[in-house]
């Protein structure tokens, strides 16, 4: 019997490599050594996961640390000539798992059905939806920082559900991708409410590309304080677009810009109403190489939480406004290619912010950084 258990094990170790050898893993890395030169007292002085980010603001004056930001460890796997697979594994010092070390999650798992009809694949699974996949590609720096939508939370950068892409017209110039998901992000779903997604992307040349974008979230009706037993919509549609240039290992530029609307996602105490909640938000951002081995990247960035001017929103109002605060974003670096799968990138992140309504004013947030990103599979 022990004989028959250590073959079968033997041939199922077999089995696994064999089926291994058939894909391709891949993996990378990008970490900082980082240095907050300035942050308002207001934000407090404890320093969470992703201090770095002076989008987010977290951390005092002079907190400096190493921090691993994230590692990506995929492995590929072609099934048959209609069908491959993903499997990701994200590890970042923001996943922190119980006893408050560095964490995992499954970043992407899922299975592609390749041309399903002409021109078009069908995915199932955990995977990216269709808001910045292509934004993301033509920014080029993820080491350094998340694309708007991803950085505000607008959509998150994954999500389960079954999706169709592919071509419109034989050429690539129309493209096209729709998704239907749970809008859990990479958690299970707890709710009957879904997101539906679709984008369009236009290639009328090699260098130059637009994209088309708009989803609909639904969501459960919120409660009416004003108006006992009533409940009110709560839905969001989002809509975005973007354009970039590129000319291959010269320089690239690009703007992309998103209006997130939520259904009575403003409570005005006075008139004791509701009404929609618009954010707006616009990048803009390019490279441009010096020599091959170094680039010059800049990004500016100008995020509205909520359009609500008149300050109806008690949220958007006096002490409870510094999220809520209009802010302009930049980022400046240089990234030095020491080697085909290595970069350093020193980079600063600069960050002001407008008044908010009925409070004081917010000092302006500097982060320095030296960002490494390598792969190393």
């Amino acid at each position: 019997m022990k004989k028959m258990l250590a073959l079968s094990t033997l041939l199922i170790l077999l089995g696994l490599s064999i089926s291994v050898g058939q894909g391709k893993f891949g993996g990378y890395m990008f970490a900082d050594y980082y240095y907050n030169v300035s942050r308002d007292a207001s934000f407090g002085s404890a320093a969470p996961a992703n201090s770095a980010l002076s989008a987010n603001s977290p951390g005092a004056t002079a907190m400096q640390a190493f921090q691993m930001r994230r590692v990506y460890f995929t492995y590929d796997n072609d099934i048959s000539d209609q069908f491959t697979a993903r499997f990701r594994l994200e590890v970042d010092q923001a996943a922190n798992a119980s006893n408050g070390k560095i964490g995992s999650f499954v970043k992407d798992a899922y299975l592609k059905w390749k041309n399903i009809f002409s021109g078009s694949d069908l995915i199932l699974g955990i995977q990216p939806p269709p808001a910045y996949e292509v934004s993301e590609a033509a920014w080029g720096y993820r080491s350094l920082e998340k694309t708007i939508m991803d950085l505000r939370g607008i959509v998150a950068s994954r999500d389960q559900g079954i999706s169709l892409h592919g071509k419109v017209t034989d050429d690539g110039m129309i493209n096209y991708w729709v998704m239907f998901a749970n809008n859990s992000g990479n958690t299970p779903e707890t709710d009957k409410y879904k997101r539906y997604y679709a984008h369009v992307q236009l290639k009328p040349t090699t260098n130059l590309q637009a994209t088309l974008y708009i989803d609909y979230k639904d969501a459960v009706n919120i409660t009416d304080s004003y108006h006992a037993g009533k409940t009110l919509d709560n839905t969001a549609t989002t809509v975005a677009a973007f354009v970039g240039y590129s000319a291959p290992f010269q320089y690239s530029f690009g703007i992309e810009g998103f209006l997130s609307a939520t259904a009575n996602g403003l409570k005005d105490t006075s008139a004791k109403a509701y009404s929609t909640k618009n954010t707006l938000g616009i990048s803009m951002f390019g490279s441009f190489n010096i020599v091959p081995e170094l680039a010059a990247v800049a990004r500016y960035d100008r995020y509205t939480p909520s359009t609500d001017d008149k300050g109806t929103d008690p949220t958007h109002v006096g002490s409870a406004a510094s999220s809520n605060a209009n802010r302009d974003y930049i980022i400046i670096g240089l990234s030095y290619k020491a080697d085909k799968n290595v970069s350093i990138i020193p980079n600063i992140l600069y960050e002001t912010y407008d008044v908010p309504k009925g409070a004081k004013s917010i000092d302006a947030s500097l982060t320095a950084r030296l960002t490494l990103y390598y792969t190393f599979l």
